[in-house]
């Protein structure tokens, strides 16, 4: 008969590896376009920037590292386990200290240097990551309930909606925009900032343009050929979305420059989505192709959002490229899904 102490340390056991496993995943971030504007003003001499970003994407991806290990574990397998209420109990205690952050947690709490708005700051994070996951709504989809759009497109586009709101991405970009918002209503955000701002949000989530199809998996485009639409309508679904979130979190600040932006990211990221679809991971940042790809991509976005804030009808222009590459790439993908 097992004994008490071998089932615990065999299902721990288990449980450290998942927790490795996610832990591993986390290094996305580094072929992400926030990362690659940090690591350009590092280039610059600008390491004060570089700490401030840095600190931002440790920040967001506190949360995710904070979950409970246990969530791994389907909530039907783990109530038939053969496990008595003293080992379940035992279990529930130990196993968040198979997550790192919970030690990281402690240290800030017996570290004398460490301040306690930090601590606290710290914590709260934590104990989001932590209980978030067991909240009912979010065990069954935050988003299942999204609004219908119209056209034979609709379920498509719901589908890639949801996809793009479980990428750290968009809610690295909507903490910026909603830090704005409030800097505007309290009338502290100047003109000026405008669109500088706006090009902060739209970097936070433009990575995702590169990777269209990485949330698909392996039968993803399986899937698309079985579809009745023609390939370029399975690439302008993957954009609704995009365009949609950005106009949406550029309101406070630019939008008709967050839309033009927007849409020269897309024209830029047809291409790797296309021809090289790297597999992404929820909860995480999306991964780019490569670090030039990726600062190609922030330098066309940052001057087409900067030349329509100036001139308004250059969106024209903007609106015409990404038509060109929607039908360029469009064309491709027919090939790949006959």
């Amino acid at each position: 008969m097992v004994s008490r102490s071998s089932r615990i340390r065999t299902i721990l056991a288990a449980l450290l590896t998942a927790v490795r496993r996610d832990l591993r995943s986390v290094g996305s971030f580094t072929g992400n376009n926030l990362f690659v504007v940090a690591v350009l003003f590092l280039f610059l001499q600008d390491s004060q920037l570089f700490i401030a970003i840095g600190s931002f994407i440790g920040m967001v991806l506190f949360i995710p590292l904070s979950a409970d290990p246990l969530r791994v574990v389907p909530r039907d397998r783990l109530g038939i386990w053969p496990l008595t209420t003293g080992e379940r109990r035992v279990l529930r205690i130990i196993s968040p200290w198979l997550n790192p952050v919970t030690w990281l947690v402690a240290g800030l709490a017996v570290w004398k240097r460490a301040t306690m708005g930090v601590f606290a700051l710290a914590a709260g994070i934590f104990a989001i990551g932590f209980v978030l996951p067991s909240i009912p709504a979010a065990r069954k989809g935050m988003w299942r309930r999204l609004p219908a759009f119209p056209g034979p497109l609709n379920h498509l586009i719901r589908k890639n909606l949801r996809e793009t709101l479980s990428t750290l991405d968009f809610w690295c970009s909507a903490l910026v925009s909603a830090f704005c918002l409030g800097l505007r209503i309290a009338r502290l955000l100047p003109r000026e900032a405008l669109l500088p701002m706006t090009m902060v949000v739209l970097v936070a989530i433009s990575t995702c343009a590169q990777t269209l199809f990485g949330l698909d998996g392996a039968g993803g485009m399986t899937r698309y050929r079985l579809l009745p639409v023609r390939a370029w309508q399975i690439l302008a679904a993957k954009d609704a979305p995009f365009l949609l979130i950005s106009v949406v979190l550029t309101l406070p600040l630019a939008p008709l420059a967050g839309f033009a932006g927007a849409l020269a990211v897309l024209a830029m990221g047809h291409h790797p989505s296309v021809t090289q679809r790297n597999e992404q991971v929820r909860w995480r940042f999306s991964s780019g192709v490569s670090f030039g790809t990726s600062l190609v991509e922030v330098i066309v976005m940052s001057g087409t959002a900067a030349a329509v804030h100036t001139y308004p009808l250059l969106a024209i222009v903007a609106a015409a490229a990404y038509a060109g590459s929607l039908w360029w790439f469009g064309q491709i993908l027919e090939k790949q899904t006959e």
